[in-house]
């Protein structure tokens, strides 16, 4: 039986991804020592990055011009962020290794799935948050400010500021101050 390509795996707008790609792959080859030419590279990429950042090689996104990241931005390494919407970081956000921020999904149905249609809806970052180690931050999500979101946790709905959320799916554990 043969099957027919969607237009996930020919349409012309794949080309802007791939460009992202290489521009990461070209990021993640350059020695973690050379700080103000990776900072070139994610002020470049990026749609918006404050002044003072850091994000530790492998990174992986989609587009890059929809991420914005506010000051005192760091990421560690192996984190993957599918912009296909907006995906933004307030000021003073840490996050851990190997996370992963999707602002894309695919549509449940497989014969709508097939078709290639992709769904995207924005990811929202507050400030002063601490995301830990291996954590997923689902489409459509906010998490407020002055929020820990537990490492391994799998965040499918907002979070409210001044709390510590945790778990699969996360949930809010306590109220902070």
């Amino acid at each position: 039986m043969m099957v027919e390509k969607s237009r996930f795996f020919d349409d012309p707008k794949l080309n802007e991804r791939y460009c992202a790609k290489d521009v990461c792959m070209k990021y993640n080859n350059i020695p973690p020592s050379d700080r103000e030419t990776r900072k070139t590279i994610i002020r470049g990429l990026f749609g918006r990055i404050g002044e003072t950042f850091e994000i530790y090689p492998t990174f992986w996104c989609d587009h890059g011009k929809n991420i914005e990241a506010g000051e005192n931005f760091f990421m560690n390494h192996g984190c993957v962020i599918l912009d296909t919407d907006k995906v933004k970081f307030g000021n003073n956000v840490l996050i851990g290794p190997n996370c992963g921020f999707y602002s894309a999904g695919h549509p449940v149905d497989a014969a709508e799935r097939i078709s290639g249609v992709e769904i995207a809806k924005p990811i929202t970052i507050g400030n002063d948050v601490w995301i830990g180690g291996n954590v997923v931050v689902m489409q459509g999500v906010t998490i407020g400010d002055n929020v820990v979101i537990g490492a391994g946790s799998v965040v499918t709905k907002d979070i409210p500021s001044n709390s510590i959320a945790a778990g699969n799916p996360c949930k809010v554990l306590r109220a902070t101050c």
